[in-house]
């Protein structure tokens, strides 16, 4: 469903082209396709998983290594926004204690006053955790929408097979101008073999 509301807004307009031209952008960076959109995600959600500021930036300085979808990207990276980002750094933080298997610490609170005295405490396992989402989960979130996309290419086929065999069996029921119906091909050549 994502891929056809994507397909249809992503019409070639006057305005877009206009815009390409003026600032001498690729027009890869504003592709609708599997290979553009499934990347854009994966590189969005890899710098967004990241505590660091200015992720946007990121995101556009990646187009010179990867050829992807940036404003799908862009809009992946603010999947950590302010209000996300407490509860999310807290679970890589968890994360990351739990694959060095240490303890972490009591008593968290989910200010900057505390992240700051505690900075040197938690930067290991903040970066440990970090680094499983960046790649390992952003990957998988990767592989996932790809195949979605490939399904949803398929259903959409057998949708469009479906709709033609329906069609066809409505214009062989419809009635000649004799008024008798169209005899399907079977019925005719045992009609031939008899008379």
């Amino acid at each position: 469903m994502i891929r056809k509301v994507l397909k249809k807004t992503s019409s070639r307009s006057d305005k877009l082209d206009k815009f390409l031209d003026k600032y001498n952008l690729s027009r890869e960076f504003f592709g609708v396709s599997r290979r553009s959109i499934t990347k854009g995600v994966w590189v969005g959600l890899f710098w967004g998983f990241i505590p660091m500021p200015m992720q946007m930036v990121a995101v556009v300085l990646s187009t010179f290594a990867f050829r992807f979808n940036v404003p799908i990207a862009i809009a992946m990276v603010w999947l950590s926004n302010p209000i996300t980002m407490p509860p999310m750094y807290y679970m890589e933080y968890l994360t990351g204690n739990f694959l060095l298997g240490r303890e972490g610490l009591e008593n968290i609170e989910l200010t900057m006053e505390w992240f700051t005295e505690h900075f040197d405490e938690i930067l290991v396992p903040l970066y440990v955790g970090t680094s499983f989402y960046s790649v390992i989960v952003s990957t998988v979130i990767y592989f996932l929408v790809n195949w979605l996309w490939v399904k949803s290419v398929h259903e959409e086929k057998a949708q469009r097979k479906e709709r033609h065999k329906r069609k066809i069996k409505e214009l062989l029921k419809r009635k000649t101008p004799i008024n008798h119906p169209i005899k399907e091909h079977d019925e005719v050549q045992e009609e031939e073999e008899r008379g």
